[in-house]
């Protein structure tokens, strides 16, 4: 597995191969370009490869024999022709051959694991209480669960993808993860170590908008919104991820919305979006309203109330973010009876309120098809991005 490059999916290149580049640079370029092709089209034959890339059959014919010795690469046998001569062989990605492993540490009583295949697909998983470790213990708890999880695989492993809550810089050192009780830990070179595989790290949001690049169909720029304890963004500009000069682009949960003072934040300031939005403030607010309701319609009012200002506080905070960069989709991710529905409408009227018509007019806002294995698969699609240059 040595030929295959560890490179990071935050290197400021596009997260999909798609044209040929100058000779200096083109071995490996090409090589992403073969297995981005195989990825997305499925089986094709050599000559296939060489008029869809438009490589030349030599360079053609040189890779796949290239992986096909590292396995990543398989004849599939001859395709069935009814014109005369000898019918192409057909040559794939072989899907079977590598297993990925996923954690997602954004959740706040559990952390979860899973043992992917190449296309996505959750194979096997686990799950391991966090109990309210933080710092060196909650560090332990994720070693843990990562041993569980490798355990699980039944191929040999092509990397290991981690979406983290928290700033993560590009060497997947976790510079501040408050939940977690973490700062300035070299995450990813500590697992790598102690497990002797590629890991690659980054932030929980960002790994949940790969997974809508990937797996979901988001071939366009992207904004998604992760709620769960903490509030945070993944964006997607012109097919990369977007990180901002401190690695903390997306983090919007500490945005304080209006002037009003609004609840108090776990940050110690008033009316974060955090404090508005996040599922345990959310939950929390709706319980001391519907307890103090007189009947089932006030109660229900009381929810809808409190997830429409959720949803306001969310749009204006969008706004600004949507009309410069003249977004055209939101993607949330996070508990779909809290976000589907009050406050997802709240949030479009919004948008559209303090937006220009004609840059919003198209905007959409929807939940994400991913389920609650976003981060993982996510995290998958960094490993596959990072090693092989497909997505």
């Amino acid at each position: 597995m040595t030929a295959m490059g560890a490179q990071r999916i935050d290197d400021d290149r596009a997260l999909r191969t798609t044209a040929k580049v100058l000779p200096e640079h083109a071995r490996g370029h090409n090589r992403s370009l073969v297995l981005q092709t195989l990825y997305r089209s499925g089986s094709q034959s050599r000559a296939d490869l060489a008029r869809e890339t438009g490589l030349t059959r030599v360079t053609i014919s040189d890779l796949i024999s290239e992986l096909m010795g590292e396995s990543l690469v398989i004849e599939l046998g001859q395709r069935e022709e009814s014109r005369p001569g000898k019918p192409a062989t057909l040559v794939d990605i072989d899907r079977s051959a590598f297993q990925i492993v996923s954690l997602d540490l954004s959740g706040h009583a559990l952390l979860r694991g899973a043992v992917l295949s190449l296309d996505g697909d959750v194979l096997d998983s686990a799950e391991l209480e966090l109990v309210g470790a933080r710092g060196e213990e909650a560090f332990d708890k994720v070693a843990e669960l990562l041993s569980r999880v490798i355990a699980q695989t039944t191929a040999p492993i092509l990397g290991v993808g981690i979406g983290s809550p928290g700033i993560v810089d590009r060497a997947g050192v976790v510079r501040n993860a408050p939940n977690l009780g973490w700062r300035d830990l070299p995450l990813q070179q500590r697992l790598q170590d102690a497990t002797g595989l590629a890991v690659l790290v980054c932030n929980d949001a960002n790994a949940a908008a790969l997974a809508e690049h990937s797996f979901g169909g988001a071939d366009h720029d992207l904004l998604l919104v992760k709620v769960d304890h903490g509030v945070g963004a993944g964006l997607l500009i012109g097919g990369r991820a977007v990180f901002g000069e401190g690695f903390a682009a997306g983090e919007i949960g500490h945005v304080v919305v209006g002037t009003d003072a609004g609840p108090l934040c776990a940050c110690g300031k008033n009316g974060c979006l955090e404090a508005w939005l996040s599922a345990p403030s959310l939950t929390a607010a709706i319980a001391a309203a519907t307890a103090d309701a007189a009947t089932p319609a006030a109660a229900e009012q009381a929810t809808h109330h409190i997830l429409a200002e959720a949803g306001r506080r969310l749009g204006i905070v969008l706004a600004p973010v949507v009309g410069a960069l003249n977004l055209w989709e939101i993607v949330l991710s996070g508990p779909t009876h809290l976000l589907d529905g009050p406050l997802s409408l709240a949030t479009v009227e919004t948008l559209r309120k303090r937006t220009m018509a004609d840059i919003t007019g198209d905007l959409t806002l929807r939940m994400t098809t991913q389920g609650q294995d976003i981060v993982l698969r996510g995290a998958a699609a960094m490993v596959l991005s990072g090693r092989l240059g497909v997505s």
